[in-house]
Order: C-alpha cells, then structure tokens, then sequence
C-alpha cells in the first residue's frame, strides 16, 4: 500500500483539504511544534486551586463519591497493616499480586507475614493487585499510574479487588501539575508508553441505567494515603 492508498494519509488529507491547508504548511507545523515544546496549561478551575491540605481533602471527597474506600495512614507499618485488613474485610485470600515497584518493595511485609505477594502482571487467578501512583489530580479525584514492570497495566484491569498507594505529599490540584509532576519524573518526550486515569471502581449503567461494578476491571478500590 502506498503512502496515497494510506487510510490514515487520506482522512487527514480530507481535513486539510476542508482547512484549506497545504501538507507541507510550515508556519502551521511551526506552531504545533512551539504548542509541544511549551506544554501550556489549560484552563485550571477554582477547586483544584487550592492549598495542600485542602487538596487532600477534596482528592479525598471526590474518590469518596465515586465509591472508593479511603485510608489515610501515617506509616508504612500502617499501610501494610490497612492492606492485611482490606483484604480480610473484602473475604478474599491473603495473597496480593503486584510489580517491582521499590516503593511497595520497601514496606515491612514482616509485620504481614500471612501476606502472600506474588511479582508480576496479573494472571486470571489473581483476586487482589496493589499498586503504586507516582501522582493524583484533587479536582476530580483520580490516580495516575504508569505503565512498566514497576506497576504492570494489568494490575489496573484483572483482579476483582485494586489497592493503591499513593503519598500524600504527591496529591497536586490540576491535571496540568500533575502531567508537570509526570514530565519532570520521566524527563522530555520519554513519558511511559500508558498512562492509566483511575478515580473509582469499575462502574457502568449501560443496561437499564443500572449501576454495575466490575464490568470492565476492579469491583473494589482502596486507596491507601500515605503520610
């Protein structure tokens, strides 16, 4: 298939054309590469300008609403202990599945002895995930996490019941600080192949308008606040 034939060279050759616009537009192309280079902020609303502790405090109401269970904790200790207990309350088995992330690596999983974790994607025997966000937007409530084997995709999707880490200190107010937040962790044009947006359990009303969880990944979130 030549270039011509390409699907994709011809429905963006019909939008020039509707445009007006020649292929090789070098002021339009100049301008699309300055819009890249800057990254310039959308438009941020009122309640994700905010201070930290305010932040924390919408992030929390938002996941709240759209039925996440929320813990703060203090200590690592403490998140270990809220992971043994969820997974206790939820009437699952004590076994968590989750990638090499070396924040999660570092929690004393000696004080949950009875914590089976298996490393690695999710396979379809997997019940309970943890995984790590390396950054959450307050204005709606919603988790950021990256793709790799520090934090497998599948983590997000498979297992019927999802947990989260995510530090207190790494909660910001807009998406646009929060895509900062990511650029400045990965560096220019190397952010991770998926960025996956959670802010609640899997949920849908596409028959009859009646609320379903689990259609599409976890039928449980917990979301553990560090710090």
């Amino acid at each position: 298939m030549s270039a011509a034939e390409d699907p994709r060279s011809i429905v963006m050759g019909r939008i020039r054309a509707s445009l007006g616009v020649a292929s090789l537009d070098r002021a339009r192309k100049a301008s699309v590469e300055r819009r890249l280079e800057r990254h310039p902020h959308g438009t941020i609303p009122a309640r994700a300008r905010r201070g930290r502790a305010e932040c924390l405090a919408l992030f929390t109401e938002m996941l709240t609403a759209q039925g996440a269970d929320m813990r703060h904790v203090l200590t690592r200790k403490e998140a270990v202990a809220a992971i043994a207990s969820y997974l206790g309350t939820c009437n699952l088995p004590p076994r968590i599945r989750m990638g090499r992330d070396a924040t999660l690596a570092a929690l004393p999983w000696r004080d949950a002895w009875d914590i089976e974790r298996a490393i690695g994607p999710a396979q379809p025997g997997d019940r309970a995930a943890l995984s790590h966000a390396v950054v959450a937007a307050a204005e709606t409530g919603t988790l950021f996490l990256v793709s790799g084997p520090a934090n497998p995709t599948t983590l997000n999707f498979l297992p019927e019941a999802h947990t989260v880490l995510i530090e207190a200190a790494d909660i910001v107010g807009s998406y646009e600080e929060a895509w900062d937040r990511l650029r400045a962790i990965h560096g220019k044009g190397t952010l991770p192949r998926a960025v996956n947006l959670i802010s609640g359990p899997s949920r849908t009303a596409d028959i009859e308008q009646t609320i379903v969880r689990g259609a599409h990944g976890p039928r449980r979130l917990l979301v553990l606040i560090l710090g």
